[in-house]
C-alpha cells in the first residue's frame, strides 16, 4: 500500500521539479507557442480550455475533464481510505488541475477558489467514509479475525500483512486518539490506523473529528499541488515527452526495488526453513 502512495508522491514531486526547470529555461529565452497557434495543431481536440490531445498529458487531462466529478472524487477517496490500495495523489491533483476548465464536470462555480474548496471537501468526505469502514471492521471482526485476514491470501492481494496491522496498532497504542489525526499524513499506515481505533472502540465522534481534520489538511495540500501544476500547464505540455520518460523510469525503478525486496525476503524465508 505504501508503494502506491510513494509512486504518487514521487510523480508529483517530479512534475513540480520539471515544471520549475522548464520555467527557468523559458526565462532564459525559450519560447512557447501561444494558444491560438496551438489550437490549429493537427490532432488537437478543442474544448473551452483548448486541450491538446496529441500528447499523453492532454489525453489524461481530457479524460479527467469528461469523467471526473465530485461524486467520483468522493468515491475514489473512500476507496483510498479503506483497505484497497489506491493513491490519493492520482485523484486530487489532477482534479484541481482541470477544475477551472468550463467543460469540466468539476467546474461548479465561476470562482476557482470555491471549486478547489469543493474538491477538498468532497475528498475529505470520501476519506472519512473509508476510514469509518475500517473502523467498523475493527469493531465487528475484532483483533484475532483482523490479524487472520491480514495474513490470508486475500489480505496479501490487498497488500496487507500482519506486520502492517501490528505497526498500525502499536502506533495507535503509543499515540492514542491523536494518531487518527497524525496518521493522515503517513501513507504507510494512513488507512490502517482506523482498524486499531475500531478494535480499541475509540469513541466515534472524536474518531470522525480527528480523521476529518487530518484528511482535510492533507487534501488541501494535494489540491495546491494540482493548482501549482495548472499554473505551468503550457510548460508541462511542451515537455510532456520528457516528463513521460522520467515517470516511466521512476515507476520502473520503484517496481524493480519492490521485486528485489520481495526476492530477498523470500530467500531469507527459505533459508530459515531449511
Amino acid at each position: 500500500m505504501k508503494h502506491s502512495h510513494f509512486i504518487g508522491l514521487m510523480i508529483s514531486a517530479l512534475l513540480c521539479c520539471t515544471a520549475g526547470l522548464a520555467a527557468a529555461g523559458r526565462n532564459c529565452g525559450a519560447t512557447i507557442p501561444d494558444t491560438e497557434s496551438a489550437a490549429q495543431t493537427p490532432g488537437q481536440e478543442l474544448t473551452a480550455d483548448t486541450i491538446d490531445t496529441s500528447t499523453w498529458i492532454g489525453k489524461v487531462e481530457y479524460w479527467y475533464n469528461k469523467n471526473m466529478n465530485y461524486g467520483t472524487v468522493c468515491l475514489l477517496m473512500g476507496i483510498e481510505s479503506s483497505l484497497i490500495p489506491f493513491p490519493s495523489e492520482a485523484v486530487i491533483p489532477p482534479a484541481a488541475y482541470v477544475v477551472d476548465n468550463p467543460d469540466s464536470r468539476l467546474h461548479w462555480s465561476d470562482s476557482l477558489y470555491i471549486n478547489l474548496l469543493l474538491i477538498a471537501l468532497f475528498a475529505t468526505l470520501g476519506s472519512v467514509l473509508g476510514a469509518i469502514f475500517n473502523y467498523v471492521l475493527g469493531i465487528t471482526l475484532g483483533r484475532p479475525l483482523i490479524y487472520r485476514f491480514a495474513g490470508s491470501r486475500l489480505g496479501h492481494l490487498l497488500m496487507l500483512n500482519v506486520e502492517k496491522i501490528q505497526r498500525a496498532e502499536e502506533y495507535f497504542n503509543k499515540h492514542g486518539n491523536m494518531s487518527t489525526f497524525i496518521c493522515r499524513f503517513i501513507p504507510a499506515i494512513r488507512q490502517l490506523v482506523s482498524i486499531p481505533a475500531g478494535m480499541a472502540r475509540m469513541r466515534f465522534a472524536p474518531f470522525v473529528g480527528y480523521t476529518a481534520l487530518g484528511a482535510f489538511i492533507w487534501n488541501v495540500v494535494l489540491v495546491l499541488i494540482g493548482w501549482l501544476f495548472r499554473g505551468q500547464k503550457e510548460l508541462i505540455n511542451r515537455y510532456s515527452t520528457e516528463i513521460g520518460i522520467l515517470i516511466l523510469l521512476l515507476v520502473a525503478a520503484v517496481l524493480l526495488w519492490f521485486v528485489i525486496k520481495w526476492l530477498v525476503k523470500r530467500h531469507r524465508n527459505q533459508t530459515v526453513q531449511s
